[in-house]
């Protein structure tokens, strides 16, 4: 399955954005979809995951309330909506895929190439 994250951009602290991530190649349907990030000079980490039919979900804490994850597997596209963003939030979102659940972005085997969020203070 191929990925193709988009949505990112310069926002004010407290904005909005959504992400997306669309895939093509292979019905999404078949896997369990995860968003990650990078900030500069970072470790890449976890955002948020869903599972397979969209009936689980998990967070970092760091994002827990602010933002949402979701997917439409009708139009082969997942979603990261980020609501109440800061400064801190500032990074590289990737999506990833992968047929089994999980927190970690070592177990995804598929990973879009990136789109920048800058959140301005």
């Amino acid at each position: 399955v191929q990925l193709q994250a988009s949505g990112g951009g310069l926002v004010q602290a407290g904005d909005s954005l959504r992400l997306s991530c669309a895939a093509s190649g292979r019905t999404l349907s078949s896997y369990a979809m995860g968003w990650f990030r990078q900030a500069p000079g970072k470790e890449r980490e976890f955002v948020a995951a869903i599972g397979r039919s969209g009936g689980s979900t998990d967070y970092a804490s760091s994002v827990k309330g602010r933002f949402t994850i979701s997917r439409d597997n009708a139009k082969n596209t997942a979603y990261l909506q980020m609501n109440s963003l800061k400064p801190e939030d500032t990074a590289v979102y990737y999506c990833a895929a992968n047929p089994i659940y999980s927190l970690h972005s070592r177990y995804y085997d598929y990973w879009g190439q990136g789109t920048l969020v800058t959140v301005s203070s």
